[in-house]
């Protein structure tokens, strides 16, 4: 796990990092599911893997989930408590466009507030199978972050994950951007 980056935004703090979000000690992970909440691939099936197939099993109950919806659920063996799955597609493997990465990350970061969650991370949303440019996913993943946070929220820290190097730099990018409007 390396810490790119941390800065504080209306009271929030947010971290860049690169690693694997199935480590990390938060209350809640999101997972850019498909609508179908069949954790079959990428970061999906990294979540189930090291948390255990409990999580799917209770996600399936909730199918079909649209794209900008979110659910939670158990954790399992992670140390979070739950796992927030936000469809960015309809189906297994599909391309989508950078608004199914908007409503993705509304819909998980108004369920935290529902919840009242404290502290959550997130990976590139539909920057795998789902094929968005990274930049613009991240942009997109900043912009929707920027206003839940100005609109009021329970978080008091975010963390942005980029498995790949590539994708932790993009994200860094954006972060820096909102950084710059403080």
């Amino acid at each position: 796990m390396e810490e790119l980056l941390k800065i504080n935004y209306r009271g929030v703090t947010i971290k860049v990092i690169q690693g694997d979000i199935t480590v990390l000690d938060v209350e809640a992970i999101v997972n850019p599911a498909n609508s179908w909440l069949i954790m079959g691939g990428g970061v999906a099936a990294a979540i189930k893997k090291a948390g255990g197939r409990v999580i799917e099993d209770e996600a399936r109950r909730h199918a079909p989930l649209a794209v900008g919806e979110a659910i939670a659920t158990t954790a399992g063996r992670l140390k979070a408590k739950y796992v927030i799955h936000a469809p960015t597609m309809q189906k297994l493997a599909m391309k989508i466009n950078v608004k199914n990465v908007r409503l993705a990350m509304r819909a998980a970061l108004n369920c935290a507030k529902e919840l009242g969650i404290k502290s959550i991370a997130f990976p590139g949303l539909g920057t795998g199978v789902g094929g968005v440019p990274l930049h613009k996913a991240a942009e997109v993943m900043i912009d929707e972050l920027k206003c839940h946070l100005e609109a009021g929220t329970s978080l008091n820290e975010v963390i942005l994950v980029g498995f790949r190097e590539d994708l932790a730099r993009e994200l860094l990018k954006a972060v820096r951007k909102l950084s710059n409007l403080n």
